[in-house]
């Protein structure tokens, strides 16, 4: 494996980890010597990568990557939309519509489980609170965050396969 080859694996090993990574490991898995990830992590922090060397490991401080997806469904689908979201390991972060006359109405969430959903909707069906995409015949906007831009294709991908996707 090339250099460069080799930090971009060691970049995407970070990004996708959420606990610190040991230089053994990460020398194992790369097939070098744990002096090798050592200067390689020199590189990668002099190129403005925020790598932080605790006592179990190297690891990047929380990555967030966000989305916001325009979306049209029925009531009956909410409950499914926002699980597919949550099971391919995204946070639902927000609700917005885009009203004609009051412009833009949002309202925080912070779903990030089959649980929050579930709260989220039990609060929705006891009438403690409404939609926003009535106001707007299902037309909405979520922003969608999650640890990684391939959780986030996975999420749009998802979202177009249920057909909910403007």
């Amino acid at each position: 494996m090339k250099k460069e080859e080799r930090l971009k694996a060691l970049e995407q090993k970070l990004k996708e980890s959420p606990q610190p990574l040991s230089g053994d490991k990460l020398a194992k898995s790369l097939h070098v010597s744990r002096q090798v990830i050592v200067q390689d992590i020199a590189l990668l922090r002099a190129l403005n990568m925020p790598i932080i060397s605790t006592n179990r490991g190297y690891i990047l401080p929380n990555q967030e990557y966000s989305m916001v997806v325009k979306v049209n469904h029925s009531m009956e689908q909410m409950q499914q939309e926002l699980e597919t979201i949550v099971d391919c390991g995204a946070t639902v972060h927000d609700v917005f519509v885009e009203h004609a006359t009051y412009g833009k109405l949002e309202a925080k969430l912070s779903l990030s489980s089959r649980r929050n959903v579930k709260e989220f909707l039990n609060q929705i069906q006891q009438g403690k609170s409404q939609p926003l995409n009535n106001l707007t015949q299902g037309i909405h906007y979520h922003t969608i965050t999650a640890r990684s831009q391939d959780i986030l294709d996975e999420v749009k991908k998802s979202l177009d396969k249920m057909g909910i996707l403007c």
